[in-house]
């Protein structure tokens, strides 16, 4: 890993807090994701279920994690499987965590090698009544391919058919959508690193630059401070292309006049951050653009202001329409006309507001939680409202990532640069500072 060894107690404390919540008698097992085939002889590059991550903070290929809470033998109540060191497979493709390692990463102390746990794991589903297992219940989950967690379960009921099966991803639902406070200072990290890369890119910009040269500059400086890389496809998109909401081609010219829509994060420790900024590409607003970027500010400063513990997103997002209706209206966009004839179903203000203004965020970018239920304290949102004007090539959104607090929220990008005037200030003795 790139990144600082991070705080164990990390994962000791989200074992505590699954195992909580395990029926008497029961088993959980998690298993790792698949190393997924690219072409030829190739793999794609790892990446770990959140689940086990969130679990136990290790990232190898090959993993388990183990809880067995009422286990008579109190030394395999928590286990982690790892893949047994191969001296000549390192010799290929590099060295693989010894047992010591991995306790200090995840605080589990049993550790097993895969080619020996299932004669213990067989023991362990004797003594247990029920079975916890995972499964990928993220509601924004499209792919239909079955991976190892499917294919696990299938082996599992097969060779356990009379178990009482329960789902861990129920469990993890709840409890991943409350960040410990730990947690969120290692967002806070993935935070500031992006800052710091936004701040750098305001002295990069200019007109002539390409999208993907300032996708290059995002990807340098994130690894340059330790950063495992995008926590997404960095979204760098001028002028009329900022209306694509994940517009990834970043391959056009940034030109004079346009506006510069670049949706970005880093992940830092297995956490991510999601920031999205709208600059001029010649360093200063125009009259209209300054208009329709203060509207979209102002929006997201009262969506901010609205999401707090009780609220539910369905209906935070309904009151931000509403606002964004009165917006429109001031800045020319709608006619009182089309308030009063629009369908409910499909509001007016839809036409330049067109998704969704939050989407928890953690370990994944759009991470587990619930829509309909309301928010509680140690949530964490991005905030991102946006307005899309096809009629004038133009496209704006501006997104802050923020902490649910008992009382309101902590925005956890103050720091980053968001009004007219300082962009364009920064811009201005950034690009100052380059030509002299």
């Amino acid at each position: 890993m790139k990144y600082l060894p991070l705080d164990p107690n990390i994962f000791i404390h989200n074992r505590s807090r699954f195992t909580r919540l395990m029926q008497p008698g029961s088993i959980a097992v998690f298993v790792s994701n698949d190393e997924w085939p690219m072409n030829g002889d190739a793999l794609h590059h790892f990446k770990q279920n959140s689940d086990l991550f969130w679990l136990s903070g290790i990232e190898q290929e090959d993993s388990m994690v183990i809880l067995f809470p009422s286990n008579p033998d109190e030394k395999f109540r928590e286990v982690l499987v790892l893949v047994r060191p191969n001296e000549l497979k390192e010799k290929w493709d590099g060295k693989r965590l010894r047992a010591e390692e991995a306790r200090r990463i995840s605080g589990i102390q049993t550790i097993v090698w895969l080619d020996s746990i299932d004669a213990m794991l067989q023991t362990w589903i004797h003594l247990a009544d029920n079975i916890y297992l995972d499964s990928n219940e993220n509601d924004r989950r499209a792919s239909q391919v079955r991976n190892r967690e499917y294919r696990f379960i299938d082996e599992m009921r097969m060779r356990y058919p009379l178990h009482q099966y329960l789902r861990a991803a129920k469990i993890m639902k709840e409890l991943r959508a409350i960040k410990t406070k730990e947690e969120v200072q290692v967002i806070q990290q993935a935070i500031d690193i992006t800052n710091n890369t936004f701040r750098r890119l305001l002295g990069f910009i200019r007109p002539g630059v390409m999208e993907y040269e300032i996708e290059a500059e995002i990807v340098h400086s994130f690894l340059s401070q330790r950063s495992t890389g995008e926590a997404y496809g960095s979204i760098i998109a001028s002028g009329d292309r900022a209306r694509a909401l994940h517009y990834v081609s970043n391959n056009a010219e940034c030109k004079a006049g346009e506006l510069l829509l670049m949706d970005f994060g880093a992940a830092y420790g297995g956490y991510c951050a999601d920031l999205t900024r709208t600059v001029p590409v010649n360093g200063k607003f125009g009259r209209r653009q300054k208009t329709v970027y203060n509207a979209c500010l102002h929006l997201h400063d009262y969506a901010k202001s609205l999401l707090k513990p009780g609220i539910s997103i369905v209906d935070y997002t309904e009151k931000v329409g509403e606002e964004a209706t009165q917006q429109f209206l001031k800045i020319g966009l709608l006619r009182k006309s089309d308030v009063k004839n629009e369908d409910r179903e499909n509001r007016a203000y839809r036409k330049y507001l067109y998704h969704g203004i939050s989407h928890h965020l953690g370990i994944d970018v759009h991470d587990l939680g619930t829509r309909t239920e309301p928010i509680k304290a140690g949530m964490v949102f991005t905030v991102e409202p946006g307005i899309y004007i096809e009629e004038e090539q133009m496209g704006v959104r501006i997104e802050n990532n923020v902490w649910i607090t008992r009382n309101g929220n902590t925005d956890l990008m103050r720091n980053i640069p968001i009004t007219v005037e300082d962009i364009e200030a920064l811009m201005k003795k950034t690009i100052h500072q380059t030509t002299t």
